[in-house]
C-alpha cells in the first residue's frame, strides 16, 4: 500500500504572502518542512501541490531544485488539486500537510497511517478534535474516500477545505481521531500564519541549531523550561486562518502596513460586521459586488459611500474614461474637459459665475473655507453637519471634545490640530435659527457652512432666514452638497428649494465613482482667492472631468434623480411597514435616496450588527441604511424585504424580552458609525 504525503503550498497567501519561502537560519520554511517529512518511516513519496498561477512559478522551480516532486493544479479548488496529485502518484493513502507547518512531527504521521491501515478507516486525523499544538496537524485519507468526496463536495468551502466534506458528513464515513496522551496542547501555536508565529518558530529552530530533526517531545521540553517564549503568539486563536475570509485575512495585513487599515472610516469593516465583513472587492457591476473569493453580493448598503448614483461600472461612463486614457491622462498642457465641465455646471446653476475643481470632498471643503475667509474680515466659521477631516473643522473640538458629537463622531480627538485654531469654528444645529443668530453676534462669524439636508427635511423658512442673515451681516454662505447634490434634481438640492448660497460644493455622485469635486461660487466671492494660494498637480488630471461630463449627460437623459428617489421611498416604506408589523420603534432620516433608520432602543448597535450579519448570509451587503442607485430594481427590493422581515421578527422577540440578541450575534458589535444627525 503506497502512502503519499501531499504538501499544500503557494506563494500568494492572502494573509502572510510568501510565508513558505521565509527563511529560518538561511533555509526556506518549505525546505525545512520537506526535509523533516523525509523522516517518516511509513510514507513512500513526498509531493508539493501548488497552483498553476504565475506567482507560484518561483515555488515550483525551487521545489524541483531541492529534489522534490511538485504538482500544479487549481488555486481555489484545493480538493481537486489533491485528488489529481494523488491519482498521478498512485497513492492508496494521502497524508495532507500544509506548507506553513515546518515543525511537523513525522512520528505523528506514522501513527496516523498505522491507525488508518489497521482499522480500515476512511479518515484519520489529530484535529477532530485537536489535542496537539496548532501546526502539527495531520490528516490521512484513503484514496477511495478522496475520490468520493471529490465527486460529492460542491460548496466553495468544501472544495477549498479538502476534507471539510468528511467533517460535514461524519456519519457517512469511518473517522478516527488520534488523541495525544497527557496534556492537551491544542492552544499552543507552532504554525506560521502571522509574523509573531514566524518569530517563535525561528527561536525554536535557533535553540536546537544546527539540528533540524527534533520532535514534539523536544519542543515540549523547551516549552516547560521557558513558557514565556511561547507567549509571543498566544493571543492568536487556533486555526484563525481557516475561519477568516480572504478579505478578512487581507484586512489583518492591511492594519500592519496601512495607517488605520484603510483610507476611509466609512469603509472600515468594523463599522459593518467585525471579523465577517468581506472588506475588499474584486469587481463590480450595477448593484453587484464580488469579493476576493468571487462571491457575488447585492449592495443595499452605501453604494461606495454614495458615489455611484448610476450603479457600478456604468458602461457609458467607463467608456468615456477609457477613451481619454487611450489619448493620455496627464500632460504639461491642460485638459479641455475641465472647461466643458465648468460650463456645464454653471449652466445648471446660473446664479454662480466661476468654478474651482478638486478631487475629494475634504479638499473641496477646505478650498471653499479658504476662499470664503479670504473674502471676509471675520474669519470665524459657523458650521452644521459633516465637512471633512481638515484642521479648520476638527479645531471645533479643541476646547470642547463634544462639539462634533452630532456632526461626526462622539468625543473625536483633534490631536495634531494647532491649538491656535481654538475658537475659530463653531457648530450649530440644523433648523435652530435662534442659536445661529446668537452665535453670529457673539463669535464674529464671517462664514456659515452647512449641509442643505441631514436627518430632517430641508426647512425652507430656516434656509431663507440663514440667507437673509448672511446678506445682512456680510457673511459668506456655503452649502456643502457633496452628498445631496444631483439626488433630487439635476444639480444641487438648494436649486430645488430655491435658496441660493454664495458657494456650493459638489462631489460624490458627480463622477459616478471617479474622483472629481467642484466648488461653484459667485465671482466677487471667488475672486478673493487669487490673493491666496490654492493649487495641486492632480487637480489637473483628465479622468475626473471626463467621467463627470458623461455622468451628467446620463443623469439628464435618464432623469436619474426621479428613479433613485422613487427607490428610496420604496425602501423607507419597507422599514416603516416592518416596524409597524412587529411593533419596533425606529426613526427614519435623510433624503429618500440617502435614507437611514435607527432602532429607538439601547440595543440599537446590536440590532444593526445583526441585520448586517443575517443579510450577508443571503449575499446582501446591508445594514440600517440604503444609498439608492438607478440599478436597484424591484427584484432586489422584494428579496430585501423578504429577508428583512425575518430579521425584524427576531429583533422584536429580543426587544420584548423573549430572546437575547447576544445569542444571535456571531461577531462583536459594529463600531459606532458617523453620527451626522444635523
Amino acid at each position: 500500500m503506497k502512502s503519499v504525503i501531499i504538501v499544500q503550498a503557494r506563494i500568494g497567501s492572502s494573509r502572510f504572502p510568501n510565508k513558505v519561502m521565509k527563511e529560518i537560519n538561511g533555509i526556506p520554511i518549505i525546505e525545512l518542512l520537506l526535509k523533516r517529512l523525509t523522516q517518516s518511516k511509513k510514507t513512500q513519496k513526498i509531493v508539493v501541490a501548488t497552483t498553476k498561477e504565475k506567482k507560484d512559478d518561483l515555488l515550483f522551480k525551487f521545489i524541483k531544485k531541492i529534489g522534490f516532486d511538485c504538482y500544479r493544479g487549481s488555486e481555489k479548488d484545493v480538493l481537486k488539486r489533491y485528488f489529481e496529485a494523488a491519482k498521478i502518484y498512485k497513492a492508496d493513502y494521502v497524508v495532507r500537510i500544509t506548507g506553513d507547518c515546518p515543525l511537523i512531527d513525522p512520528q505523528i504521521i506514522d501513527e496516523c497511517l498505522k491507525i488508518i491501515q489497521l482499522k480500515k478507516a476512511d479518515y484519520v486525523s489529530n484535529i477532530f478534535p485537536p489535542t496537539f499544538p496548532d501546526g502539527l496537524d495531520v490528516e490521512v485519507i484513503s484514496f477511495s474516500t478522496l475520490k468520493k468526496i471529490n465527486r460529492l463536495a460542491n460548496s466553495f468551502a468544501q472544495r477549498e477545505g479538502v476534507t471539510k466534506y468528511i467533517r460535514d458528513n461524519e456519519k457517512n464515513f469511518k473517522i478516527i481521531n488520534f488523541k495525544r496522551k497527557g496534556e492537551d496542547l491544542s492552544k499552543l501555536r507552532l504554525t506560521v500564519d502571522e509574523e509573531e508565529d514566524l518569530t517563535l518558530v525561528k527561536k525554536i529552530f535557533e535553540y536546537y541549531r544546527p539540528k533540524i530533526y527534533f520532535n514534539l517531545n523536544s519542543i515540549i521540553s523547551l516549552y516547560k523550561k521557558n513558557k514565556n517564549l511561547f507567549l509571543i503568539n498566544s493571543h492568536i486563536p487556533r486555526n484563525e486562518g481557516s475561519k477568516l475570509s480572504d478579505g478578512q485575512k487581507l484586512w489583518k495585513r492591511a492594519q500592519k502596513v496601512i495607517l488605520g487599515g484603510n483610507m476611509l472610516l466609512s469603509k472600515n469593516p468594523n463599522m459593518f460586521l467585525p471579523t465577517k465583513w468581506p472588506t475588499y472587492f474584486s469587481k463590480t457591476k450595477g448593484y453587484f459586488v464580488w469579493d476576493l473569493e468571487n462571491k457575488k453580493y447585492s449592495d443595499l448598503s452605501l453604494m461606495s459611500v454614495g458615489t455611484n448614483i448610476l450603479g457600478y461600472s456604468h458602461n457609458e461612463v467607463d467608456n468615456a474614461v477609457k477613451k481619454v486614457l487611450k489619448l493620455g491622462n496627464m500632460s504639461t498642457l491642460n485638459c479641455s474637459e475641465e472647461v466643458e465641465l465648468a460650463e456645464k455646471l454653471l449652466s445648471l446653476h446660473p446664479w454662480f459665475d466661476v468654478v474651482k475643481f478638486a478631487r475629494t470632498g475634504g479638499e473641496a471643503n477646505s478650498i471653499a473655507i479658504r476662499i470664503a475667509r479670504s473674502n471676509t474680515k471675520n474669519t470665524n466659521v459657523a458650521f452644521c453637519g459633516y465637512h471633512g477631516w481638515h484642521d479648520w473643522y476638527l479645531s471645533s473640538n479643541i476646547k470642547n471634545k463634544s462639539n462634533l458629537d452630532a456632526h461626526l463622531l462622539k468625543g473625536l480627538n483633534p490631536l495634531g490640530v494647532p491649538k491656535e485654531l481654538v475658537n475659530t469654528s463653531f457648530p450649530f444645529h440644523y433648523n435652530d435659527y435662534k442659536t445661529l443668530e446668537k452665535l453670529v453676534d457673539k463669535r464674529k462669524i464671517g462664514v456659515i457652512k452647512m449641509e442643505v439636508c441631514r436627518s430632517e427635511s430641508p426647512n425652507v423658512k430656516f434656509l431663507r432666514k440663514v440667507r437673509e442673515l448672511c446678506d445682512r451681516k456680510g457673511i459668506v454662505l456655503i452649502f456643502d452638497e457633496c452628498s445631496s447634490g444631483f439626488r433630487e434634481c439635476l444639480g444641487g438640492l438648494h436649486k430645488k428649494i430655491g435658496v441660493y448660497p454664495d458657494m456650493a460644493i459638489f462631489g460624490k455622485a458627480l463622477g459616478n465613482g471617479y474622483a472629481i469635486t467642484a466648488i461653484l461660487g459667485k465671482k466677487h466671492v471667488m475672486d478673493a482667492a487669487k490673493k491666496s494660494f490654492i493649487s495641486s498637480t492632480f487637480w489637473t488630471e483628465r479622468i475626473g472631468p471626463a467621467a463627470a461630463l458623461k455622468t451628467l449627460e446620463v443623469m439628464e437623459r435618464t432623469k436619474s434623480w426621479n428613479k433613485i428617489t422613487f427607490t428610496g421611498n420604496k425602501i423607507i416604506n419597507i422599514w416603516k411597514k416592518l416596524s409597524n408589523r412587529y411593533k419596533i420603534r425606529i426613526s427614519v432620516n435623510g433624503i429618500p435616496s440617502l435614507a437611514k433608520f435607527q432602532f429607538l432602543s439601547k440595543k440599537h448597535l446590536s440590532y444593526k450588527t445583526f441585520i448586517t450579519q443575517e443579510l450577508l448570509k443571503k449575499k446582501i451587503l446591508g445594514g440600517n441604511g440604503v444609498y439608492s442607485c438607478t440599478s436597484h430594481d424591484d427584484k432586489i427590493l422584494r428579496d430585501y424585504e423578504y429577508h428583512l422581515d425575518k430579521i425584524f421578527y427576531k429583533i422584536s422577540n429580543c426587544e420584548n424580552g423573549k430572546k437575547d440578541i447576544n445569542e444571535f450575534l456571531e461577531t462583536p458589535k459594529s463600531f459606532i458609525p458617523f453620527s451626522r444627525l444635523n
